[in-house]
């Protein structure tokens, strides 16, 4: 299905350059059909000092983009892999791309943007050889809430072009708690016509969750029962597919740390553990300690900056039950308590396995804004039809819309159902354990039993005369997925 959704979209935008031959849009459906076959683009959004440089380190495994104020946190920024090292900066007039001069010591790129202001840059593109950024394209965000409104405004118009297609695929949205703006802005990404605002292609990040219970051990397990209640919220629901909870600064540093960071963990751990929780209790008696307390004063300034209170107390923890008997150990263990891991397996779940679909989703609106702006064209009618038949007749179309249909609330029914059914419509992964709600080590028996028994389940209730329209419509859906399921099972179950 995947292959054939691809060759319907790249066949449907010859189709609309050969239409639009020689005129504004031309370049751009050429540009929109080489994207088909670039990695997904997913952009990281969100309000100043949410923590989206420090989230995209995390994820790349390397400190490359900058955390602080200076002037690249200003700009959109792509990351993305390539045979070189390399920084192009886009200027906003137009003009040719123009390869910028970067250093980089010990921490993330320094770019000399030769003078240039952020607000005439339209993008920096930065390639980075890595194996993290084979499947994906990072796009780091200015702080949607800066206080300079044209930087601000870049950050809106990035999710939200005014006449244009947002380049992103999906969105990892960052936020503390739920902000009347924040959804105001998951709104602005969705507002698009080929269907309704759908929260398939963004996730809620509860970022720099550690810090929600001072930065206390157990601070995880509060963020994680906060990010479900955030997860049920109606307004939030419609938007966006879960919120997941991530120490975003511990994450980065796990992926990054030294072994002079480690062995400076292990000396704060061998005084009495007394001794360290008392250090432990505000970052500034921490770093200002008695002199006879391990490590010089720069050294603890250095391990509360790179790791925060919650990561020490996580690493005294890990270290005095030797349970990391190594940088590398360690290191696997904060990685494990950041929050990162269970961020992965949801952009690897529901974007990176779903990157056809959001991929020529992205395609389709771009030729369906065209023939909006070009009405009155030759062609642009049949273009317009091509397009509806694609999203009638491609069944992942069918789930997307029919997910959104049930979030937003246009489907009444018991919770517990509605979960079910937003379970088979691959709500939670597409893959035949994940749809049925079985664990990932499932043989082909009890896959194929477990199918056949939802589709009785679920053809009953379609047939069912209490029913309601709506719900029936969806339900069926659901069926024609879990049969897709039952059709490939030989081919996808050993």
């Amino acid at each position: 299905m995947s292959t054939d959704l691809f060759d319907q979209a790249r066949e449907l935008l010859t189709q609309a350059e050969r239409v639009f031959a020689g005129l504004a849009p031309q370049q751009e459906l050429i540009e929109a059909r080489n994207r088909l076959d670039e990695p997904l683009r997913v952009a990281i959004a969100g309000k100043v000092k949410a923590g989206k440089s420090t989230l995209l380190n995390a994820l790349v495994g390397e400190r490359v983009a900058p955390t602080d104020t200076g002037e690249c946190t200003k700009i959109v920024t792509w990351y993305q892999n390539g045979h070189t090292f390399q920084v192009m900066i886009h200027p906003v007039d137009g003009t040719s791309p123009v390869q910028a001069t970067f250093h980089r010591d010990d921490g993330s790129i320094e770019v000399d943007l030769a003078g240039r202001a952020p607000t005439d840059i339209e993008k920096l593109e930065v390639t980075w050889p890595t194996r993290s950024l084979e499947r994906i394209t990072l796009i780091d965000t200015p702080g949607v809430d800066t206080l300079s409104t044209e930087i601000a405004a870049k950050a809106h118009e990035f999710l939200d072009p005014k006449d244009t297609d947002t380049p992103a695929d999906a969105v990892l949205y960052l936020m503390k708690h739920i902000h009347t703006s924040d959804v105001r802005l998951l709104e602005a990404f969705h507002d698009e016509a080929v269907s309704q605002p759908n929260p398939v292609n963004a996730i809620a990040v509860l970022s720099r969750a550690d810090e929600i219970a001072g930065g206390r051990v157990d601070a995880m397990a509060s963020a994680k029962r906060i990010a479900t209640r955030y997860s049920d919220d109606s307004n939030l629901r419609r938007l966006v597919q879960m919120v997941i909870p991530v120490a975003g600064l511990l994450a980065e540093t796990a992926r990054t740390i030294t072994e002079t960071e480690f062995q400076a963990l292990r000396e704060l751990a061998a005084i009495p553990r007394k001794d360290v929780e008392t250090l432990l209790l505000s970052a500034d008696r921490f770093v200002r300690a008695t002199p006879e307390t391990p490590l010089t004063e720069d050294e603890r300034l250095h391990l509360l900056q790179r790791l925060g209170i919650f990561g020490i107390r996580q690493s005294m923890v890990l270290l005095r039950a030797k349970k990391a008997n190594n940088s590398v150990e360690l290191a696997d263990e904060l990685v494990k308590r950041s929050g990162l891991v269970d961020l992965q397996t949801v952009l690897n779940t529901l974007f990176v396995d779903r990157a056809t679909v959001l991929k020529t989703r992205s395609a389709l609106l771009t030729v369906e804004r065209i023939c909006e702006e070009y009405r009155s064209h030759p062609g642009t009618k049949d273009l317009l039809i091509a397009i509806e038949r694609i999203m009638a007749e491609a069944h992942a179309f069918n789930e997307l819309d029919m997910l959104a249909e049930i979030r937003s609330g246009r489907i009444g029914g018991r919770r517990q159902d509605l979960r079910a059914l937003e379970q088979v419509l691959g709500a939670g992964g597409t893959t035949p354990w994940q749809r049925l709600g079985l664990s990932s080590d499932a043989d082909r028996e009890e896959l194929r039993s477990t199918a056949i028994g939802q589709r009785q389940k679920w053809s009953r209730v379609a047939e069912s005369p209490l029913t309601t329209k709506e719900l029936e419509t969806a339900v069926r859906v659901a069926v024609r997925s879990i049969e897709g399921v039952l059709a490939d099972l030989p081919a996808t179950v050993l």
